[in-house]
């Protein structure tokens, strides 16, 4: 499988994120799961997922160190986490902290250095073996325990007082990692617990990026002086069928973008998450071509009292707000409400980078012409990892309709 803009679609190839759900398992001096039948008897447990053959792929894939080396890479990522965990070291110091999908083990080594008791660091991918050795080398035994496997099967016999996870995927939703989180929220972690990320907002923005399409298909117009016009329509399909994980810029970006969905780590159900539908409608405030929609996300880190999180959202629908009004929107919250992890266009690059989704023709749009319509993001029923992406979009008189899956 390959992406639209040619990208492999393997892991460490692909960037795929979100890692794999974590557990007990088998050998290494790890613990063994709980079994199905254990679990069952448990009335106040939420009910444990099969694990497939999807998943088992999935975690194998985890197992490569491309993949964790380029998240490990990514200061942005890590530094934010760190700073995180460190801002509430007064939450987390003699606590028992729950990492799921812990990877190599760093973010529970933070947690160990900001003073917690006891970190159970889970992972359902081998790479918890390694894992298990990097704590052993800091000298880290006693504080935290690793444990290979599905965070729906391990056994912990203790309830946590802070969850710690990095799960989001492209585009937020994509690998379907944060219903693990939720099941590990609703199993184990006490009342009043910590959730970090607390927070996540996924945007949608419509975009020009004429260099990339000029890349791509214009390309054929004219090849060592050959007119290949007749490879076009295969080209746009090779190239924009799927969502492409690209970097843009904030001059790609036509209008303030929209809020798809907000999710709130402490209360978010697994139901919600199934499909998230958002409807649009933007004023272009270039004359420039429409080449296709970004997307991204911000994640903060908070505590578990209402927080509401919109710094990047244009003002509602239909509001007439002052230009004043429209900046102060865009600026971050203060440092003493929370921390932000941000893969927006404007803000420095993580290795998420944008998700965006071509149009398979431009569309030329004048200044101040509305973009309407609707988008849908739902579970794939061939994998619940992939995600169905459902585009209505209408502009100058004339609707289209796009369907992509993000594999």
């Amino acid at each position: 499988m390959m992406l639209g803009n040619g990208y492999a679609s393997s892991p460490a190839s692909r960037r795929r994120r979100g890692r794999p759900r974590g557990g007990g398992g088998s050998g290494y001096g790890f613990w063994q799961p709980q079994s199905l039948h254990q679990h069952q008897q448990q009335e106040i447990s939420p009910v444990v997922p099969p694990c497939t053959e999807f998943d088992m792929a999935y975690f194998r894939a985890y197992s490569h160190i491309g993949v964790h080396e380029e998240m490990l890479k990514d200061r942005v990522r890590t530094e934010t986490y760190r700073a995180a965990i460190m801002r509430y070291q007064h939450l987390i110091s003699d606590k028992v902290v729950l990492d799921v999908g812990c990877g190599t083990g760093i973010l529970a080594i933070f947690c160990a250095f900001a003073g917690a008791r006891r970190v159970y660091a889970v992972d359902a991918s081998e790479i918890a073996v390694q894992a298990s050795e990097v704590v052993k080398e800091n000298n880290l035994s006693d504080k935290v325990t690793v444990l290979l496997g599905r965070v729906e099967d391990v056994s912990i016999d203790e309830k946590v007082d802070v969850i710690v996870s990095e799960w989001m995927g492209y585009i937020l939703l994509y690998e379907s990692m944060l219903p693990s989180i939720i099941f590990a929220r609703d199993k184990w972690l006490k009342p009043g617990g910590l959730i970090l990320p607390s927070h996540a907002s996924l945007y949608m923005a419509p975009v020009t990026h004429a260099d990339r399409y000029r890349e791509s298909i214009d390309f054929w117009r004219d090849v060592y002086g050959i007119n290949m016009s007749a490879m076009l329509p295969l080209a746009k399909q090779c190239a924009f069928e799927e969502p492409c994980i690209e970097t843009i810029s904030g001059e790609n970006v036509l209008t303030w973008p929209i809020l798809v969905k907000e999710v709130d780590c402490y209360t978010v159900t697994i139901q919600e998450l199934e499909s998230v539908t958002a409807k649009f409608s933007f004023s272009s405030m270039l004359r420039a071509p429409l080449h296709g929609f970004a997307f991204w996300f911000d994640v903060v880190f908070n505590g578990p009292a209402n927080y509401s999180f919109n710094h990047h959202l244009q003002p509602p629908l239909g509001s007439l707000v002052d230009q004043q009004t429209s900046s102060q929107s865009k600026k971050r919250i203060k440092s003493d409400e929370g921390i932000v992890l941000s893969t927006a266009p404007e803000d420095a690059p993580t290795h998420w980078q944008q998700t965006l989704l071509y149009l398979y023709d431009p569309i030329e749009l004048q200044q101040d012409q509305k973009i309407e319509g609707s988008v849908t993001l739902s579970q794939s029923k061939e994998n619940a990892r992939f995600l169905n992406i459902h585009l209505e979009y209408s502009s100058g008189g004339r609707s289209f309709v796009k369907e992509s899956v993000m594999r």
